[in-house]
């Protein structure tokens, strides 16, 4: 039986394959305020403004690639039960061929009922106001924003508690619920955590060890630690 490998992954993973991430310009997500695109408020205040942010997001995902680490972390489905849980609404890892990915806080290619958050559908073009559900409510982003709850919380605290291994890659492990995932690991399991500038870890009782490199050449050098442990 092939180890549980579970993978957290941040948007250190996927601004190597050239997708922005607000952290890397003082609270500016694409020179937008995080709480103008990102939040309910926001929604509420300028529907039109948040809908041309995230479809000129949807666009930039059109054009862009996975990288290596993707590409690595969907190979080592090869000889794992690979889980990945990522924080990034993107769908890079998937392009990449890995087959079971939970995504924390929504995903840009899809669009959701702004009465029914179960209604929800693959949207790989332009969400505009007018754009309604079956009982014509209007549709937003599937994007879980910031004040909003994380419904996948529950099934990532179970994949996590399942794991043999668990890697963190490309994360400040600053953002909560997702931050506080790493602490559900079997204390026995060892911990890897990748990302060129690592955070310290304060409150996780695993054994961690930080690999600080980018994922691109980080996951290569995991790879080889990890089937070492087959």
């Amino acid at each position: 039986m092939k180890k549980k490998l579970v993978v957290l992954t941040g948007a250190g993973i996927s601004a190597e394959s050239g997708i922005k991430t607000f952290r890397d310009a003082d609270g500016l997500w694409e020179g937008h305020n995080v709480m103008d695109v990102a939040t309910p408020e926001g929604w509420q205040k300028n529907p039109e403004l948040v809908l041309d942010f995230y479809n000129q997001r949807r666009k930039q995902l059109h054009e862009v690639q996975p990288n290596l680490g993707h590409q690595i972390l969907a190979a080592l489905e090869n000889d794992f039960d690979v889980a990945i849980i990522t924080q990034n609404v993107d769908n890079l890892h998937e392009k990449a061929g890995s087959s079971n990915v939970l995504h924390l806080h929504g995903e840009l290619l899809k669009v959701r009922s702004t009465a029914n958050r179960n209604y929800i559908l693959d949207w790989p073009n332009d969400l505009n106001l007018g754009d309604f559900d079956e009982k014509e409510n209007q549709l937003r982003p599937h994007i879980v924003w910031f004040g909003e709850e994380v419904p996948a919380l529950e099934e990532a605290i179970t994949i996590v508690e399942k794991a043999d291994i668990l890697v963190i890659i490309g994360t400040a492990m600053q953002v909560y619920p997702a931050a506080g995932l790493m602490n559900f690991a079997k204390l026995s399991n060892p911990v890897f955590y990748i990302d060129p500038k690592p955070a310290k870890i304060y409150d996780l009782q695993n054994r961690v060890e930080i690999i600080p490199m980018n994922a691109t050449d980080g996951v290569p050098y995991l790879k080889e630690k990890l089937l070492n442990l087959i």
